[in-house]
């Protein structure tokens, strides 16, 4: 028997996504929807002149996988390249499909149970796919000031 897909882990970090706001003055944004459910995830970051995240601001309007991923993403964004998000999301993708290992990124177990859900997939990669976007957009905004 496996894991239930929207275990206690999962509810819990739909519940509690840091850094839920959207930024005021973001040096770039980037939103990704999931045309399967409609999930929805809105990134905000600034960088710092070393081009890593130094803010991050969501909107995050997703099914409980959606908000878990979000929230997995906005704890450990901040200090991050766009170049290890772009990895990470890389890693993500590959991992969900069963064409590569987890990512290295602290807690991405949860969704092992998720595995066989491809229609669940999208959801879960929004907010990496918004952040290595938005990432990107901004470390060219510090590459030309």
């Amino acid at each position: 028997m496996s894991a239930p897909l929207y275990n206690a882990e999962i509810l819990r970090l739909a519940a509690s996504i840091p850094h839920h706001e959207r930024l005021d003055h973001a040096m770039a944004s980037a939103e990704r929807r999931s045309p399967i459910c409609g999930s929805r995830v809105t990134v905000d970051v600034g960088v710092d002149a070393e081009g890593r995240v130094s803010e991050v601001g969501m909107l995050v309007r997703a099914c409980a996988l959606g908000q878990a991923s979000s929230s997995l993403l906005a704890a450990n964004i901040v200090g991050k390249t766009a170049e290890q998000l772009i990895a990470a999301r890389d890693a993500l993708t590959a991992w969900l499909a069963r064409e590569g290992e987890a990512p290295d990124w602290p807690g991405i177990d949860v969704f092992t149970p998720a595995l066989d859900y491809t229609a669940r997939h999208a959801s879960i990669r929004l907010a990496f796919e918004a952040a290595a976007e938005a990432a990107h957009a901004a470390q060219g905004v510090t590459d030309h000031a």
